[in-house]
């Protein structure tokens, strides 16, 4: 029968090879000579640490890691697992990226189910430094082993992995949504409402604007709760606990109403959606405002004008449209989105904005330019609004007979709508366009267009295969 090494065994071959006494590798390795040697001759022997562990690898000119599949014996001395050893040996390969060392640790440690909180605070700790990547097979390894389905740690678990699995896919966000939000009601309130309301832009993105509704409800309920237990403490006298959130406790409750809103506008619901304004619309009156919250109350109060008017536009009433080009200009980064909504607008009722267009050409010419390098739009909203945006001007130009114009703004569409995977809703619509008005697209533009389908074709087999 074939002798399986240990991790000493493996030294002392080293050692024996090489003609190092104790003393003399001792001085090579900088181990206390007392100490390697209780290592390797003490009844019991004294446990391997991880870092006496990689300065004998180094001083025998191995690669880091060398010893690691023997060391998980080490870990798990006399058949229990040693957590002050198991610890520092994750963390070491979580440096190393040893993922295959890591799921062997993982899988002998949760046969005995005891250490899967032990786990889940490991993986709080890498989330903690911002390790989100190392913690994944932690948090999976939570999610296969914890056995009760309630508990927290399975929601937190459950939460993490959603929130770093978030993409471009639009199609991948929702079927992450799908399998995460049974676990968001066993959340801690300040998780509930960073996950509410990733869950509400995840339905908001993929157009489903009743589930949008649905979320958007929830959170601006615990929102409000949140908000009124805060001031009841403090009437109390008593200290206000930091919240611990990604954003201010004003952002998720107005949000809740914008998204309501935003999600009747996309229905095309212009009055209803103009009712949920005046809630966003003047926060910064609330108590316990800090720095912060006053900063986000002033940026909602220019979210709920610039929506105001623009469902006055989107409605055909166009007597403050300058107002509303003045206020877009102002502020560039809704110039895309504001642009988008005068365009739906002069779509609808067939008038002509082209001294718009011409006022901001700069701009537009800018956008679209990023055609070999949308992804610099990162987030899957401003891809969306970059895509809907050029469909919109592709519309307007067919309409004013300018097909060279509409086919570069319908290319810009469809790359942006590639990139999201997001056939269901845009690509359906610019291909009829395109097909439409084929004859009227030039050699470069059509072998364009169809450079474009086979990539959307690619992505399409990715991810059925």
């Amino acid at each position: 029968m074939e002798h399986t090494p240990t991790i000493r065994s493996k030294i002392e071959t080293e050692l024996k090879q090489r003609g190092y006494s104790f003393s003399s590798f001792s001085k090579i390795s900088g181990i206390n000579r007392g100490t390697f040697s209780a290592m390797l001759n003490s009844n019991p022997p004294k446990p391997i640490s991880v870092r006496q562990m990689d300065l004998i690898t180094k001083a025998l000119g191995y690669p880091e890691g060398w010893l690691y599949e023997l060391y998980i014996e080490e870990c798990f001395y006399e058949g229990k697992g040693h957590w002050k050893r198991i610890k520092p040996f994750l963390l070491r390969c979580v440096e190393l990226g040893r993922q295959d060392f890591i799921q062997k640790v993982l899988s002998r440690l949760t046969e005995d189910l005891s250490y899967v909180p032990t786990i889940f605070s490991l993986a709080e700790e890498l989330h903690a430094e911002g390790k989100e990547k190392e913690s994944v097979p932690f948090y999976e390894c939570v999610v296969e082993n914890e056995k009760y389905y309630h508990s927290e740690r399975l929601a937190i678990s459950q939460y993490r992995l959603f929130s770093y699995s978030l993409n471009k896919d639009l199609e991948n966000n929702r079927q992450l949504a799908i399998k995460f939000a049974p676990f968001r009601k066993n959340l801690p309130e300040n998780h509930q409402l960073d996950a509410l309301l990733k869950l509400a832009n995840v339905y908001f993105q993929v157009h489903d604007c009743e589930t949008v509704i649905q979320y958007a409800k929830e959170l601006g309920v615990l929102a409000t709760n949140i908000y009124q237990q805060q001031i009841q403490t403090k009437l109390k006298k008593r200290e206000v606990k930091p919240l611990n959130t990604e954003r201010h406790l004003i952002v998720y409750y107005g949000q809740a109403y914008l998204l309501q809103g935003s999600a009747f506008e996309k229905q095309g619901l212009y009055e209803k959606a103009m009712e949920f304004i005046p809630y966003y619309a003047n926060l910064a009156g609330l108590e316990g405002m800090n720095e912060i919250g006053m900063f986000e109350a002033r940026r909602l109060q220019l979210f709920a004008n610039a929506n105001r008017l623009s469902l006055e536009i989107l409605m055909g009433n166009m007597t403050n449209l300058s107002g509303y080009v003045e206020l877009i200009k102002n502020n560039p980064p809704e110039i895309l989105h504001g642009l988008l909504t005068i365009m739906e607008s002069a779509n609808t009722y067939k008038y002509s904005i082209d001294d718009v267009l011409t006022l901001f050409a700069e701009n537009i010419n800018d956008f679209r330019d990023l055609r070999t390098n949308i992804t610099y739009y990162h987030n899957n909203y401003n891809l969306v609004i970059y895509s809907r945006f050029f469909l919109e001007l592709s519309r307007y130009y067919f309409n004013k007979g300018n097909y060279s114009e509409a086919i570069d703004s319908m290319l810009n569409s469809l790359k942006a709508s590639s990139q999201l995977s997001d056939k269901a809703y845009y690509i359906k619509s610019i291909t009829l366009l395109f097909e439409k008005y084929k004859d009227h697209s030039t050699l470069e533009q059509r072998a364009e267009y169809e450079k474009v389908l086979k990539e959307v074709e690619y992505n399409i087999k990715q991810m059925t295969s």
